[in-house]
């Protein structure tokens, strides 16, 4: 591990102040009686602010089920999960609606309203903190910022796939949250697209001095990771800088050719 790391997988405790996100021995099940299964195994992370935090791992490793415990699209009963100094464990079903008001999410499916405009889709995070009166305004600057302002008032259908996931980043951004949630936000796009969308991404998390959790399988955006972490079957197994990760694999590749000739 990364030695520069300050928030490591069984380390120290991290004062709340200074991480957007502390999770502490968190344990997760599905099911009840003889079908409940463990997905999560005593995890144990800190994500500080201004950080970009790329989780992997196999599929069905828990990846998913993590990020929306984080994004309080869940509710956790096991350890400790606190989101922006809030203690999520416990919390009902109203308490949790208020902690999503803080955080920003991105998906694969970038979920825009096919009926409305690139601005009226982003005036609708707006709208849920009640402030009616500038969303316009406040969408125009926000999609102006993400390379979108000459496409303000066009609907999805007239969107490349980059431009749709643009307008996505713009929506999770617009109200300023300290934390955004992305699960596979390159899948869908090709190469360039998708390296421009998260170089966008890693730009806007240093001005704003959000944090970023972004589950991913794409390699090819490894890079502009602050920190990578490993989940496999549940738990943890990594924590490391992007390089150490890079190089890693890239010996294993190697090792892997020798032995087959």
């Amino acid at each position: 591990m990364n030695s520069s790391t300050p928030a490591t997988i069984n380390g120290p405790s991290i004062p709340a102040g200074e991480s957007s996100v502390q999770v502490r021995d968190l344990n997760y099940f599905f099911g009840r009686g003889d079908l409940r299964k463990q997905v999560l195994f005593d995890i144990n992370l800190d994500l500080q602010r201004g950080q970009i935090v790329i989780m992997t791992g196999p599929s069905g490793s828990g990846k998913t089920t993590l990020l929306t415990l984080i994004g309080a699209l869940r509710s956790a009963d096991q350890g400790s999960l606190k989101v922006l100094g809030q203690e999520l464990v416990g919390l009902g079903h109203r308490q949790l609606v208020e902690i999503r008001r803080n955080i920003g999410f991105i998906f694969q499916a970038h979920n825009l309203f096919e009926s409305l405009t690139a601005a009226q889709n982003v005036e609708m995070a707006v709208e849920l903190t009640g402030n009616f009166r500038h969303k316009r305004q406040r969408a125009e600057e926000i999609l102006a910022k993400v390379g979108l302002a000459d496409r303000a008032d066009y609907k999805p259908a007239a969107l490349s796939g980059g431009q749709k996931q643009r307008v996505a980043i713009a929506r999770a951004l617009v109200n300023q949250p300290q934390l955004i949630l992305a699960d596979e936000p390159t899948a869908a796009l090709d190469k360039q697209s998708g390296r421009e969308v998260v170089l966008l991404m890693q730009q806007l998390a240093q001005e704003e001095n959000c944090t970023i959790l972004m589950v991913t399988h794409d390699n090819r955006i490894l890079n502009v990771a602050d920190r990578l972490i490993d989940l496999v079957d549940g738990r943890l197994e990594a924590d490391e800088n992007p390089q150490q990760f890079i190089d890693a694999h890239a010996l294993k590749a190697l090792d892997g050719k020798m032995f087959i000739m």
